[in-house]
């Protein structure tokens, strides 16, 4: 089920609240309104696709029964060989779903091979929810965890408004929220600031990423014919595209969240204001960012080991990013890209953090957008045809496939459609640029007459937009 859809605003998103809210008032030892939003999340998945629904389900019982084990063990030499299950069911899930037909296909191509390919959908959300439990399987193993009982644990892991694209939460920020006898009850406190984050999220994935969406799609589709000009405007609009898409899923997930008393991490904090590689990755997708450090970085040694094996234990985990967004060797150059800029940061960030604050600015923004390119393309060729063409300096006109994207109704001269344009990408820059983002308007929130106004507003629109519903970007991965 998607958050910009009919049928999630005005039926399942409201009855879930009311359901939810009403079994509170039951008494503590009671937990229905838990199990009812297990139940209200499994539907949720699997509104689209049931078949989706026994993967999940499984995948919960397997690595929670792990986990229960290791906790029962004092001896590491017993719960290692748990752990190892744990991480080869989880890898190997993911693999098959994921994975497979990019290896079996590229070992045909290389070895001339007949191998099988599955041709299996991806079960939405399995990235998530895959590195989710890995979080809570590894640290069982530690036993750095609490023993929740099953209910706790599911909820966990299906909470709905995170489940299917983030954040990927840990297990301390979810459950003992849910724990919270104040949090059972509605809170006008709560719900006011959720439904504003709810809003602006939806405005940005309904009305700024799904505008953008069509001259990308328009430029991607003629990559080889591209001008100057249109190459980076289809660039930047990708850079755009993206950002709003996804952080207006984390912003509509905040909300969500908080209108049921919960907070959820933040994921995203204004990553285009960043002066350096290492501050992007600090405000960009930052679930996903912690999860990789934790579990990859600092296992291999982190920075404790000298400069050699930090450069290469950052390559590693930027490889791993890459391959984590898709299978595909697209996703693996955007990886190693960000990977050797890590590491030359690391190496020349003396010198770097010595030049002026606007030169960083352009030199990390200008290399994010070159890299989106690559992240977004279907083939090499079309990847290296736009960003030949950024750098050619052959100007000339925008193409209408473009340009019509950003045109007013009621029929104004086309001619017109580039300055519209240009406005869109003009305030779209200065909102993430120059704007405090949906967390930090959401920190200083007060139910003002002109914030409900604002919000009804935003999701009227909205609403009325929803004829031709998108999915999500991070669907796909």
């Amino acid at each position: 089920m998607l958050f910009n859809s009919y049928v999630f605003i005005l039926a399942f998103l409201p009855l879930t609240l009311l359901v939810y809210f009403l079994l509170g008032r039951l008494p503590e030892r009671v937990q229905f309104n838990k199990a009812f939003l297990v139940v209200a999340s499994i539907v949720f998945y699997g509104y689209n696709n049931p078949r989706y629904v026994p993967i999940i389900v499984a995948s919960i019982l397997i690595n929670y029964a792990l986990s229960q084990l290791m906790l029962m063990q004092q001896k590491k030499a017993v719960r290692l060989p748990l752990m190892l299950i744990g991480l080869a069911a989880n890898l190997g899930v993911l693999f098959y779903f994921k994975y497979h037909d990019f290896f079996y296909e590229n070992l045909n191509s290389a070895f001339g091979l007949s191998l099988p390919l599955n041709h299996v959908m991806l079960p939405l959300g399995i990235s998530f929810f895959t590195f989710q439990q890995l979080s809570y399987v590894i640290d069982s193993y530690r036993q750095t965890v609490p023993r929740y009982n099953i209910l706790d644990y599911a909820l966990f892991v299906t909470f709905f408004p995170q489940l299917i694209a983030g954040p990927i939460v840990l297990h301390s920020e979810i459950v003992p929220q849910f724990a919270n006898p104040k949090n059972r009850h509605f809170s006008f406190d709560n719900f006011a600031p959720g439904l504003y984050a709810f809003a602006r999220g939806l405005i940005k994935k309904v009305v700024i990423a799904d505008t953008f969406a069509i001259a990308v799609e328009a430029g991607f589709g003629a990559a080889a014919t591209l001008n100057t000009a249109e190459a980076w405007f289809v660039a930047i609009g990708y850079t755009l595209q993206l950002y709003f898409d996804f952080s207006g899923y984390c912003d509509m997930a905040t909300g969500i969240g908080l209108m049921f008393n919960i907070q959820i991490p933040i994921n995203f904090n204004s990553p285009y204001k960043s002066m350096n590689i290492r501050e992007f990755w600090q405000r960009w997708h930052i679930t996903l960012s912690r999860f990789l450090t934790t579990y990859i970085y600092f296992p291999l040694g982190g920075s404790r080991r000298g400069l050699a094996r930090t450069c290469i234990n950052l390559m590693i985990v930027f490889l791993a990013s890459g391959l984590w967004h898709g299978a595909g060797w697209l996703f693996l150059l955007w990886g190693l890209m960000h990977g050797a800029a890590s590491v030359l940061y690391r190496i020349f960030r003396r010198q770097y953090d010595a030049l002026h604050p606007a030169l960083q600015w352009i030199l990390t923004f200008g290399f994010v957008v070159v890299a989106w390119v690559f992240f977004r393309a279907t083939s090499m060729t079309d990847a290296l045809a736009i960003v030949k063409s950024m750098f050619m300096m052959d100007f000339g006109p925008l193409r209408s496939e473009i340009t019509s994207a950003f045109a007013l109704p009621g029929g104004f001269h086309p001619g017109y459609n580039a300055l519209y344009m240009l406005a869109w990408y003009a305030l779209s820059l200065f909102a993430c640029l120059g704007m405090r983002n949906t967390y930090e308007k959401t920190l200083a929130f007060k139910p003002t007459l002109v914030n409900a106004a604002t919000t009804v507003l935003m999701i009227l629109y909205c609403t009325l937009c929803l004829s031709n519903v998108s999915v999500f970007l991070y669907f796909n991965f």
